[in-house]
């Protein structure tokens, strides 16, 4: 472990992309903060990232290359920065082919993700990290719940518990900056993390994996950022349990236990636990039978960690569930409302649609939008029977969509929410329900997936 005060003071750091989403802006004012020297390079132009230029105002150690990306700042030549980077910071979703990375690569300029870079400098912490291509955000705020109630560990500026411990979220959480925890955690306390794929490709570079890990399921995503190789999208998610040891414990879903095992058989070195299904008479507030398997996940890993049965029990079947993922919004002039924002897949939005059987024929879609080379012919076999009308927002997956559904489907494509909300009322009848769950990327139409949620929200609060 090393004083990440004492490291990171003078440093100087090539931040790659500051974008819009609170992430990568929190990291840059933590650096900052600890006085690093700045060199933040993003494609979006300085009018374009207005809202975060202006809230780093104030920090003279931070240099900007926006509108651009040049490949001084990450050789050894270096721009504003003489001499070159130190070490480059990285967004999850750089290009593989990404000739700025290359540069670095080629001068021998360490880059870190955020996740890898607090991993790298955190005390002698308890890692617990949950991955899958689907389920680990409700995975992780499920276990972090339990944890928090059945271990009696505090969090956020509640203190320690009798033991000195405190309890922390971390990786993939919208606004949280992960680098930042490091000036609040302590040897011995435990952090809960969402690692999404590139998350893990970081904690690849330095040979570090959770000391208990949660792997949820494996299936097609992100093929357009691996170019259609699943082997690569797979052997990042397999850096969760790489890297651990015979004292390590690997949670692993029945759903991605066939496929880890025949891939990597003999280099698991950690003890592996593939949970049963929760017990039947288990209510729990969220739908679905994914939701099942998503909290035996979490069940299983927090009995591992020394939580009681009770206690366990008592937090899953309170757990409301996260905003996105199968959110109940509410039922307006006898019209239901769910907002399913994070089923960026076509295997997302089936699970949505089979979560409400009662509804079968009754859904008003919202779907569609930028493709990420996934194949829509399950979705085209299991979601029409389950489909009033499709309303879809232009871009290449909706053609995708479109292509493979039977003649006959109701479809309209629309290019902005509030057309959408108009076509989806227009249609709807008492005992219908309208489901946002796209089963694509919301680029196109939207600036993000967050954008996309948020106007969703905010258009069913104005009806």
């Amino acid at each position: 472990m090393q004083s990440y005060k004492k490291f990171l003071k003078g440093k100087k750091i090539t931040i790659m992309g500051l974008g819009l989403n609170g992430g990568a802006l929190n990291d840059a004012k933590f650096l900052a903060k600890q006085g690093a020297i700045l060199t933040i390079t993003d494609i979006k132009t300085a009018e374009e990232l207005k809202p975060s230029v202006d809230a780093l105002a104030g920090y003279e150690n931070i240099n900007y290359v926006l509108g651009e990306h040049r490949l001084e700042d990450f050789s050894a030549q270096g721009g504003p920065t003489s001499g070159g980077p130190d070490f480059v910071l990285q967004p999850g979703n750089v290009p593989l082919d990404s000739i700025y990375l290359a540069e670095a690569r080629k001068n021998n300029i360490p880059i870190f993700v955020s996740e890898s870079l607090f991993a790298y400098l955190a005390p002698e912490v308890q890692l617990v990290g949950v991955t899958g291509t689907r389920g680990k955000s409700t995975v992780t705020h499920l276990l972090y719940e339990i944890l928090k109630n059945g271990l009696n560990l505090p969090s956020g500026e509640v203190g320690r518990n009798s033991s000195g411990r405190k309890l922390f979220l971390g990786g993939n959480v919208r606004n949280v900056s992960t680098l930042a925890l490091l000036e609040e955690i302590q040897a011995g306390d435990m952090v809960v993390m969402e690692l999404d794929s590139w998350a893990l490709h970081g904690l690849g570079g330095i040979k570090k994996s959770p000391h208990l890990s949660v792997f949820t399921v494996f299936m097609d995503d992100h093929l357009n950022f691996y170019k259609g190789n699943r082997d690569l999208y797979l052997e990042d998610k397999a850096q969760i349990f790489l890297h651990q040891t015979t004292e390590d414990i690997l949670i692993m879903g029945s759903q991605a236990e066939p496929l880890v095992r025949e891939k990597y058989e003999g280099q698991i070195k950690s003890k592996i636990v593939v949970p049963a299904s929760l017990p039947e008479d288990w209510q729990l507030k969220m739908p679905g039978e994914h939701n099942r398997y998503n909290a035996s996940l979490a069940v299983a890993a927090a009995r591992e960690l020394g939580v009681s049965e009770e206690k366990i029990k008592e937090v899953v079947e309170s757990f409301p569930g996260l905003p996105g993922r199968l959110e109940y919004l509410g039922e307006k002039n006898g019209i239901t409302y769910y907002n399913d924002n994070n089923a960026t897949t076509p295997d997302g939005t089936i699970a949505a649609v089979k979560s409400f059987p009662n509804f079968k024929g009754k859904i008003i879609l919202l779907g569609g939008g930028a493709d990420k080379e996934l194949d829509f012919a399950e979705y085209a076999k299991v979601v029409p029977a389950y489909v009033k009308k499709f309303i879809l927002f232009t871009g290449k997956a909706t053609e995708k969509i479109k292509a493979v559904l039977s003649v006959g489907a109701e479809v309209v494509v629309v290019d902005s929410m509030a057309t959408a909300f108009a076509s989806a009322k227009a249609v709807a009848e008492t005992g219908d329900m309208i489901l946002l769950s796209p089963g694509a990327a919301s680029f196109g139409v939207f600036q993000n997936e967050y954008q996309r949620n948020d106007q969703f929200v905010e258009v069913f609060g104005s009806l």
